[in-house]
């Protein structure tokens, strides 16, 4: 491995400390470093285009959050180049590397010991009148929602052309298992071990208290047509990226022919991950006394 990049959290000045320190450890090792542009211009370096840095290194190292991991993985899986995920962020499901461990993983990154997983993935298309409009790779979820003055969202769903419901709710999403822990995990659905090739779509809020999420095989072809007439629902992917819908389009999801490949800590023990995020054995405050 001779070429590494590295994309920061925009607008925060961590991120840019910890490149400070970074970029002669990594160039004590013989590697490339492609910084992007906005990090490379507060230190004065050379720096790439985000789009442009999973083309050319052979692994990227993520400084930040889950939302900027989500946004380089849609970059980074035509590739499937190993991402490094350190969180300075919030909860930090998928950036699993602490700040303290960054130097020890990258020990393993450029031995090529490192341990790894392969992340499913979904794509989405939107089709109106028979046009496919817009195409989408999604690593937590695919969501039809509505807005806040909205009424409720009308969707005909099909999955492998089987007509299954003509769910009335809020919304739907449909999850993989890296998003079970997110807005999948919000709404009511269940968590699913993050290698599994599944696929999960929870209705929000539905209409009928009896639809319930579904947990499907990852070779589906999922169909939904908006009925009701034109409101404000829209299409959004992994929370970032989307587009408005009208009446009569159909979205489909499916899964990705593209995978995300997630570098994991050398100790990783995803239920203590769980137990740690989710506060899984903690007794409330009125609960100790008794």
């Amino acid at each position: 491995m001779k070429k590494i990049g590295i994309i920061c959290k925009i607008g925060k000045p961590e991120p840019v400390e910890i490149v400070r320190e970074l970029l002669p450890w990594l160039k004590g090792k013989g590697m490339q470093v492609l910084l992007d542009d906005e990090a490379a211009a507060a230190l004065g370096v050379e720096g790439y285009s985000r789009l442009r840095i999973p083309d050319l290194a052979e692994a990227v190292i993520v400084l930040g959050g889950d939302g900027t991991m989500l946004s380089v993985a849609r970059l980074a899986c035509r590739k499937t180049v190993p991402i490094l995920g350190v969180n300075l962020g919030g909860l930090g499901f998928i950036t699993e590397i602490k700040k303290g461990d960054l130097f020890h993983a990258l020990e393993s990154l450029l031995s090529g010991t490192y341990p790894f997983e392969d992340r499913l993935m979904l794509s989405a298309r939107v089709i109106r009148n028979g046009r496919e409009i817009a195409q989408y790779t999604a690593l937590n979820d695919v969501v039809i929602n509505k807005g806040a003055l909205a009424r409720i969202v009308d969707l005909e769903t099909s999955l492998n052309g089987m007509y299954v419901n003509r769910f009335r709710a809020d919304g739907m999403i449909v999850s993989t298992p890296t998003g079970s822990t997110a807005y999948c995990l919000s709404a009511g659905g269940p968590i699913l071990y993050p290698t599994m090739e599944n696929v999960v779509m929870i209705p929000i809020c539905p209409h009928t208290l009896t639809n319930r999420p579904i947990v499907l095989p990852d070779n589906i072809t999922l169909e939904m047509i908006l009925q009701a007439p034109k409101e404000d629902v829209v299409l959004t992917v992994d929370g970032q990226v989307g587009l408005p819908l009208e009446q009569y389009d159909v979205v489909v999801v499916e899964k990705s022919p593209y995978k995300t490949r997630i570098i994991l800590p050398a100790q990783r023990d995803y239920f203590g991950v769980l137990r740690t995020k989710l506060g899984w054995g903690e007794r409330s405050p009125e609960v100790r006394g008794g």
